[in-house]
């Protein structure tokens, strides 16, 4: 991959996200493409899931928006979720593998942890530290259990302290 010149603004439709857990497909979802510079790609789609999704702490339903932040060279991706009218819920934080854009599929493997940040930062909850123990990915890949980890600490920090909207910017 050639290091980009400039920032390219792009409009497209026609984008999929395919998100995998333990090699198995997760969930496909088609996306707008608006950004990618190379190393951090920025893409919109409503919630994709049936239904509702109820964590306690936040409700994902349709009409959601989400403002996805994937990178080429880290191992997390932040979503931006909003109601439809537009009102901020939080930030939803998947640990992933980096993310790779090939024939219009944006692929990401996700690695179990999660963050959640409240609207308001109040709130930063890690999630699903039990599944990412009970996964076996340290015994496999040990490299990527600490990148994972790594990048689940590196998050958090960064929510309690200057916030995610500077990682985003």
């Amino acid at each position: 991959m050639s290091a980009p010149s400039e920032t390219r603004a792009v409009r497209t439709k026609g984008l999929v996200v395919g998100l995998s857990k333990a090699g198995r497909t997760k969930i496909r979802y088609p996306a707008e493409l608006l950004r990618d510079d190379g190393v951090r790609l920025t893409v919109r789609a409503p919630w994709a899931a049936p239904g509702v999704r109820d964590f306690g702490f936040v409700r994902f339903e349709p009409g959601d928006v989400f403002t996805e932040h994937y990178w080429r060279d880290r191992w997390f991706a932040v979503k931006e979720v909003r109601t439809g009218d537009g009102g901020l819920k939080g930030w939803y934080c998947d640990i992933t593998r980096p993310a790779v854009l090939a024939n219009g599929v944006l692929a990401v493997e996700d690695l179990d942890l999660d963050l959640w940040v409240s609207a308001d930062g109040s709130t930063v909850l890690r999630l699903d530290e039990d599944e990412f123990a009970g996964s076996g990915l340290a015994g496999r890949d040990p490299a990527a259990a600490g990148a994972a980890a790594a990048a689940l600490d590196e998050l958090e920090r960064l929510a309690r302290t200057e916030g995610l909207t500077g990682l985003l910017g």
